[in-house]
Order: structure tokens, then C-alpha cells, then sequence
């Protein structure tokens, strides 16, 4: 079976690479060709935040590894840490934007690749990381201006770090940051070589390809949606029926519904609220990543929790 699903990955990884470029190629042929923020938001309510729609199946798995029979208690501790996420991000902007790039950079590596990684250590945690950094590196260098008003409209007012990406701009630091995230993809393709690593290939020249033409946002909304999110989702269906991949992807999608429209409500009730003091653009950023970040935290924290106490 993990034959099949790898090969389902390497299949993925083609048609994401012919979708990258042939959006790539048609926003560059066709100037009036734009993709909205609202077309973005509904991608991601929809497609991107699916693929943690599961999270309250893993939360009763997890509360019974703890003896614990209400699984109202999950549910409470996972929307506290979310909303002490969002209210942490309202008073310290610019450490809850590094911590969350930080993580983020960790968390894309690892679900991108794990995978087809057969050895687990300790070394991984720093690959992941630089190999996730390309996420964060790639709208940077080739759109920089944008990007940084990205983090303005996330609250973000401290000029020292605008200083620092400054510096890191203008020295060539972020040109040297992608090559090292290169380096890692080039190390998980040779290190227990086999024909299917390619597609580390693959996906690092897609994601280079949509942040070279597209805008910060497009480019990541394609990204969570289209790679990210539906390769992390491949996984679940494949835990969910490991015999039989259609029955799995039916069961994940009955699942995945209550949370995906749940999510989706708050992120409009949310969105609605701040309207009324921001353009609806501006607003949609602020929903769309310190929304992402609020749900991120919870998300990673329980699947180290459930990996570490199901050894």
C-alpha cells in the first residue's frame, strides 16, 4: 500500500509542477488575469484547512491515551490555545510572526517529504526546517516589497526587524538561504536513493516557478491548497483505509466536513467584523495568517503529542 500511495504522491507532485507553470504562463501572458483574495480565502477555507479537519478524531484518540473520558476537554484546550494564540499575536505582533514563520518553515518540510523519510533523528528537525524556510524565503526574494507590506497589514510596526529583512535583502542573504534550502532537497534526494525522490525536484521548482510570477499571496494559496494540504490529507485517507484509498478518501471527506464548515464560519464572522475597519482585501490578509497561525499551533502540538504517546 505505501507503494501506491507514493505513487499517488509522484503523480501529485507532476500535475502540481503543470499546474504551477501553466498558471505561471497564463498571469504572464494575460495582465488582466488576476486572482482575488476572496478567491483565496474560499481555496483555503475550503481546500487548505481540510487537511486539519481530522484534528478532532486525533483529539479523542489522544484524550484516551490520557485516561480522560469528556472529550468536551479536548475541544476546550484546543480552542483556548488557538485564542490565546490570536490575542498573544494582538500584543507581541512581531515575536508571534517569527515564532509562527519559525514553526511554519518546520511543519511544511516535514509533512511535505516525511514520507519518503525512513530515518527518524534529531538531524531532521533542522532539514525540515531549512527545507520548509523556502515557503518563507522564495515571496521575499522575488517579491519583497509586497511581502513586506503583507507583514504590515499583520500588525507588524517594529522598524527593527523591517531593518533586518532590509538588511537581508540587500546583502544577498535571502538568495543564499534559498540555495541552502536547494542543498537540503539535494541531500533528501541522494541520502536512500530511489527513482520517486525526484519529486523533491519537482515540488522545489514549483513552488519557485509560482513565487517567481505570482503574487505572495496566490503563490502560498496554491502551495497550502494544492500541495501542502492535499498531500497531507493523501496520509490521512491512507490511515483511514489502508486497504482501499477510494473508501478512505469517502471517509475523510464525511469527517472532514463538520470542522471545514465550522472553520469557515468563524473565519467569516471574523472577516466580517473587521471589514468594518479595514479594506476587505486588507482584512481577508489578517484572516487568512493570523487565522492560519491560531489553528497551526494546536495543530502541530497534538500530532506531537499523539506520535510521541502512541510509540
Amino acid at each position: 500500500m505505501n507503494n501506491h500511495i507514493n505513487k499517488i504522491n509522484f503523480y501529485h507532485s507532476i500535475i502540481f509542477f503543470i499546474l504551477s507553470s501553466s498558471l505561471a504562463i497564463a498571469i504572464d501572458q494575460f495582465e488582466i488575469l488576476i486572482i482575488s483574495p476572496v478567491v483565496c480565502l474560499l481555496l483555503i477555507l475550503s481546500i487548505g484547512v481540510s487537511h486539519g479537519a481530522l484534528d478532532n478524531q486525533k483529539g479523542k484518540r489522544l484524550i484516551k491515551l490520557y485516561n480522560i473520558k469528556n472529550s468536551y476537554f479536548f475541544y476546550l484546550i484546543y480552542s483556548v490555545i488557538g485564542l490565546t494564540i490570536i490575542i498573544f499575536w494582538l500584543f507581541f505582533p512581531t515575536i508571534s510572526l517569527i515564532i509562527f514563520l519559525i514553526i511554519a518553515s518546520y511543519h511544511f518540510g516535514k509533512e511535505d517529504i516525511e514520507f519518503l523519510i525512513k530515518n527518524k533523528n534529531v538531524s531532521n528537525l533542522i532539514l525540515f526546517s531549512l527545507k520548509g524556510s523556502l515557503i518563507i524565503v522564495a515571496p521575499l526574494m522575488f517579491h519583497f516589497n509586497e511581502t513586506i507590506n503583507i507583514f504590515k497589514l499583520l500588525l507588524i510596526q517594529n522598524d527593527n526587524f523591517f531593518l533586518f529583512l532590509e538588511f537581508i535583502e540587500f546583502n544577498q542573504i535571502l538568495s543564499l538561504a534559498l540555495l541552502t534550502s536547494l542543498l537540503v532537497n539535494i541531500y533528501y534526494f541522494i541520502n536512500n536513493f530511489k527513482i520517486i525522490n525526484i519529486l523533491i525536484f519537482i515540488d522545489f521548482i514549483s513552488i519557485v516557478i509560482l513565487n517567481y510570477y505570482l503574487s505572495p499571496l496566490v503563490a502560498f494559496t496554491i502551495y497550502f491548497c494544492f500541495l501542502h494540504s492535499f498531500r497531507h490529507s493523501i496520509s490521512l485517507i491512507n490511515e483511514l483505509d489502508k486497504n482501499n484509498f477510494k473508501n478512505g478518501a469517502y471517509i475523510f471527506i464525511k469527517r472532514a466536513m463538520p470542522l471545514t464548515i465550522l472553520t469557515a464560519v468563524i473565519y467569516a464572522i471574523s472577516l466580517y467584523f473587521l471589514s468594518n475597519y479595514y479594506q476587505l482585501s486588507d482584512a481577508i490578509l489578517k484572516v487568512i495568517f493570523i487565522g492560519l497561525a491560531s489553528l497551526t499551533f494546536p495543530h502541530i502540538l497534538l500530532e506531537y503529542l499523539l506520535k510521541k504517546n502512541e510509540k
